[in-house]
């Protein structure tokens, strides 16, 4: 009997603020239920995957001992925008609705438009796409 191999199925991220974060992926274009604003979990379509957002107050709820990490870089997300002026635009949008531009667009050696936008709690969001050849 051969052990099946795991799946992936979604990538969770412990929030501070329910409704921040949710307004976050929203203007990011992720299409968040309605009334997640007030859950303690919401599970939003991410592709193939699931995106859940978990309050602290959630994670608490079966480890009493959880301590939020301080520091950023521990996880990141990538978002395919499509075309390097969407990279722009994209990242234009959302620093211009107030979310921290972490890296701003520029063209990377590996052949990617690329920048990085930081959620409500810190994680990066990185927005790229294929340069032309």
């Amino acid at each position: 009997m051969t052990t099946p191999s795991p799946q992936p199925a979604f990538v969770g991220i412990v929030v501070a603020d329910m409704a921040a974060s949710v307004a976050f992926y929203r203007a990011l274009g992720l299409d968040v239920p309605a009334g997640a604003e007030t859950e303690p979990h919401v599970n939003i379509p991410f592709g193939p995957l699931v995106l859940a957002l978990d309050t602290e107050d959630t994670i608490r709820s079966f480890d009493p001992d959880f301590t939020p990490p301080k520091d950023a870089g521990r996880v990141a997300i990538a978002f395919d925008c499509g075309t390097p002026a969407d990279v722009d635009a994209v990242f234009a949008d959302l620093t211009g609705a107030g979310y921290h531009g972490e890296r701003a667009p520029f063209d990377a050696f590996w052949g990617q438009r690329y920048a990085t936008v930081l959620d409500p709690d810190g994680v990066g969001v990185d927005l790229f796409a294929w340069l032309p050849q």
